[in-house]
């Protein structure tokens, strides 16, 4: 559009579950940057023997699996024990802690990019003016959509018409993919799995306060053109 606001043509796949908001994210990103048969990525998720609990390194090993240029962002190389006492989390925390810990520990020798820093705005907006993507992980519950007309559900992003009857949780995690930004608003433009239909805006400050939430580490998934 131009150099202080971009838009890319980033395609819109709405997750099927309450829990595969990555996967949906991934495909999304791959139908946009390297695009693989739908053989080919239920193929790579069966051989990482993904379930129905993926944390952000799940799809940093996908991206790899399927030969696409990633690099994963995070401020905790592993699980962060405190995430045991989140609601969120603990259905699976005891079950997934040392699989997650040992994807991290043997991601190198994978060739799966780690890195431990801090990613600021201006990287991300940097990376997507380049053409590339990011799929980032939010607290669902405080990211909020300035063209969305009601909020998205944050018990687990039920189908329309099923009834939630959860409280309301300080934690939801959940995976966006960025894919522009305007400077000159202050906005930031994504895909959220929970809808088949738009493009979602939030402002820069919103988006920074649901991805610098506790439960996220700061997860990001920068994903290039090439591979």
């Amino acid at each position: 559009m131009s150099d202080d606001a971009i838009l890319l043509n980033v395609p819109v796949i709405q997750q099927l579950y309450h829990w595969d908001c990555g996967l949906a994210c991934s495909r999304m990103v791959l139908k946009y940057l390297h695009p693989v048969s739908d053989e080919e990525f239920q193929g790579a998720c069966w051989e990482l023997k993904l379930t129905e609990s993926v944390w952000t390194i799940d799809l940093a090993y996908l991206m790899c699996q399927l030969g696409v240029r990633h690099r994963f962002c995070t401020q905790t190389l592993g699980v962060d024990k405190g995430f045991r006492n989140q609601s969120f989390y603990k259905k699976h925390f005891d079950t997934e802690e040392d699989r997650v810990n040992e994807l991290f520990l043997k991601a190198e020798s994978k060739n799966v990019v780690v890195k431990k820093c801090s990613v600021t705005v201006q990287d991300i907006q940097d990376h997507i003016h380049q053409g590339h993507v990011a799929i980032v992980l939010v607290n669902a519950v405080v990211l909020v959509c300035e063209l969305c007309s009601s909020p998205v559900k944050y018990c687990c992003f039920l189908p329309v018409g099923q009834k939630c009857f959860c409280r309301k949780p300080e934690y939801q995690g959940h995976f966006v993919v960025v894919c522009g930004f305007n400077q000159s608003t202050g906005c930031i433009f994504y895909n959220n799995p929970a809808y088949s239909d738009r493009v979602c805006c939030t402002s820069v400050s919103n988006f920074e306060e649901a991805r610098q939430s506790y439960g996220t580490d700061e997860d990001i998934l920068f994903v290039f053109k090439e591979s």
